[in-house]
């Protein structure tokens, strides 16, 4: 059984792709005071004989790792900075296995938003769906309209970096009924840009690793240390 240290329901979804059973079992974890949140909460879930997985994801921003939104003050001071600017998101993935083995591995993809007016801001936080996103906006929601591109891993940026996962799965011992790219395809009507990438970084996954899946910034730091 695969126990899901996560309550967000786009997490769920996601790994709901992958066609196996697993049960939700939300951790009780300070994401802003854990150095590796997404350990954290394995770590505070796990139970031997259960493969657990956990995710959390932030952005990156001038050098600043962000997370969740505290408010919507916050959130429309969030979406104010990222306005016309391009920015990393990346997703902290942590496993720990039925024996007790560790992986994790974090994962990278690259958002640029468009030069959105305070207006449209506030509209769109008043719609309430910022308020539990990592950088306060869902590229798969009403928050896309403020995203001009995104290069790299979709699901990555959505909350869990589906290829990876499935390649971590089965190194723990989880085989899956459906891959990755086509449940991901058949979901969201359109094939992935990075699948082939995060693919090819799935096969050779190393724990403390740091994975980058966009095209663009694939001659920078493509596997580096985690951190």
């Amino acid at each position: 059984m695969i126990r899901l240290a996560s309550g967000s329901l786009r997490r769920q979804q996601l790994l709901a792709l992958l066609g196996a059973p697993f049960a939700v079992v939300a951790a009780a974890v300070d994401e802003r005071a854990a150095a590796r949140p997404a350990l954290a909460k394995a770590e505070a879930v796990a139970r031997p004989g259960d493969v657990t997985l956990a995710a959390d994801t932030m952005i990156e921003l001038d050098g600043e790792r962000i997370g969740k939104p505290a408010d919507a003050a916050d959130a429309t001071a969030m979406l104010k900075r990222l306005a016309g600017r391009t920015h990393v998101v990346r997703t902290e993935v942590a496993l720990i296995g039925a024996a007790g083995r560790r992986l994790s591995f974090a994962v990278r993809s690259t958002v640029s938003m468009e030069p959105t007016d305070d207006a449209a801001i506030r509209s769109y936080v008043a719609t309430g769906e910022p308020l539990d996103k990592a950088g306060a906006y869902a590229l798969q929601g009403q928050g896309g309209r403020l995203v001009a591109w995104y290069d790299g891993c979709y699901s990555n940026i959505v909350g869990l970096p589906l290829c990876h996962a499935f390649y971590g799965l089965r190194r723990m011992g989880v085989a899956t009924p459906e891959r990755p790219e086509s449940a991901f395809t058949a979901a969201f009507g359109f094939v992935c840009p990075a699948w082939r990438i995060a693919e090819s970084q799935g096969h050779f996954l190393r724990d403390g690793a740091e994975y980058e899946t966009a095209h663009r910034n694939l001659s920078g730091v493509t596997i580096g240390p985690f951190g």
